[in-house]
């Protein structure tokens, strides 16, 4: 049997009062695509000329929405009235397990959640963070995503490396990418604010900002150090 061609990513938010609001993300098994079903009407907000990031690629004659904007529309719009400091439970489901997060704050669930919509969103600014959608790590602190991010991005290298490209092993691109994700974030938040797009999810994707700042700073040669004793079994003759 051929193994099928998206996996699904879900999020699971529990309330007090018994309500429950899933939001399930497909993705193309492949190259970590969203796939997602076109809406026949878009709000303002979402086209690329209102509030377009001072660093995108991207024209208006050829893309008129903001991929990214597009990605999150449902998520924004369904936490509108809602406010940071709500408490939920939050559950994550992969192919590969389930994770639980009980009385949750309720921005940094929502971080998690739109942080995976953004990446996979075709945005070609984060782009280059989707392999670590694919084996994403629900609930994940920041050593363990810094762990991430540079093991997926030294493995990068070893396949440019391997195409005849030019391999980056000091990882100053590393920290390149993370610059631009936080340049980013926080035009993107504007977007969001101009618009007064809920409070819940405004301060959840600051706190995607705060994180990307803190991988930025992490990628030091102290902070290499630190790691490189892991690695002792592998240093000796």
């Amino acid at each position: 049997m051929s193994e099928k061609n998206t996996f699904t990513l879900t999020y699971r938010f529990r309330f007090p009062d018994g309500d429950e609001k899933v939001f399930p993300l497909e993705l193309e098994r492949k190259s970590c695509a969203l796939v997602q079903a076109p809406r026949d009407v878009l709000p303002e907000w979402t086209k690329l000329g209102f509030c377009q990031c001072a660093h995108c690629p991207l024209k208006p004659a050829e893309h008129p929405h903001c991929p990214v904007a597009v990605s999150i529309v449902d998520v924004v719009e369904f936490f509108y009235d809602s406010q940071s400091v709500e408490r939920v439970e939050v559950v994550v489901e992969t192919e590969q397990r389930s994770a639980t997060r009980k009385d949750a704050r309720l921005f940094p669930a929502i971080s998690s959640l739109i942080g995976i919509y953004m990446v996979s969103s075709g945005c070609p600014v984060l782009n280059k963070l989707r392999p670590m959608v694919r084996h994403h790590l629900p609930f994940a602190d920041m050593d363990e995503t810094i762990y991430r991010a540079l093991s997926m991005y030294v493995l990068a290298q070893y396949f440019r490396q391997k195409q005849g490209l030019s391999a980056d092993f000091d990882l100053r691109g590393l920290a390149r990418i993370y610059q631009e994700i936080n340049t980013l974030n926080l035009d993107f938040s504007r977007r969001l604010s101009s618009e007064s797009k809920g409070e819940a999810t405004t301060n959840a994707l600051t706190s995607l900002d705060c994180f990307a700042q803190m991988i930025d700073f992490s990628i030091s040669e102290a902070m290499l150090e630190d790691v490189e004793g892991l690695f002792s079994a592998y240093l000796g003759d």
